[in-house]
């Protein structure tokens, strides 16, 4: 039996038909993004794995939204973002997440290294400019922003929204080569020293 694996995803916005049009999402309808959504996270991610959803689960009353949910493969994980406040209590309470939180900072191996310590990781649906030991290498994931805020090769922070990651949930690994090709600077007295 293979090791789960890790995921990352945001902003997946379920039944938001105005969404395809905000985002230029290349669907013709909601019912069609809506199945190419599960189709392409169950085609990723396996049962076992470990998947952190950062917001923006659907727009919809929470018993649809469950339904959405429910056919996603993975141990799911859920970080609250601006659109999941009307149905906050109901994921809470659904069983479908392992934990709901407003913002979570994770450990978990570095898959590029079978001995290290492992990553931390900032999770949070907003994007921030400043985080818990950013200066000492941690990483700082997000969604909300669907892909327009521009590119820092001088933080290591992404957004890990389906329209910037062909509509599926990205791996830990994609993560890590994307982190490669960048490098901490200090924007604050953090990682000064």
């Amino acid at each position: 039996m293979t090791a789960p694996r890790y995921w990352f995803v945001s902003d997946t916005h379920f039944d938001h038909a105005r969404v395809i049009e905000y985002c230029r999402r290349p669907f013709a309808n909601v019912d069609e993004m809506n199945e190419t959504l599960i189709t392409n996270w169950n085609a990723t991610v396996g049962a076992r794995d470990f998947v952190y959803l950062l917001g923006d689960v659907a727009l919809t009353k929470a018993d649809r939204a469950l339904r959405f949910v429910t056919r996603l493969k993975g141990r799911k994980h859920l970080v609250f973002g601006n659109h999941d406040k009307p149905n906050r209590k109901e994921y809470e309470r659904s069983g479908q997440f392992e934990w709901c939180k407003d913002l979570a900072e994770i450990k978990i191996p570095d898959p590029r290294f079978t001995q290290s310590d492992p990553l931390r990781i900032t999770l949070c649906h907003f994007p921030l400019i400043s985080w818990n030991q950013s200066g000492r290498g941690a990483w700082h994931l997000h969604g909300h922003c669907h892909g327009t805020l521009p590119t820092d090769v001088r933080s290591l922070r992404l957004d890990v929204g389906v329209d910037v990651h062909g509509y599926a949930p990205v791996s830990l690994e994609r993560v890590a080569e994307i982190m490669a090709t960048r490098a901490f600077k200090p924007v604050d007295h953090h990682g000064a020293d």
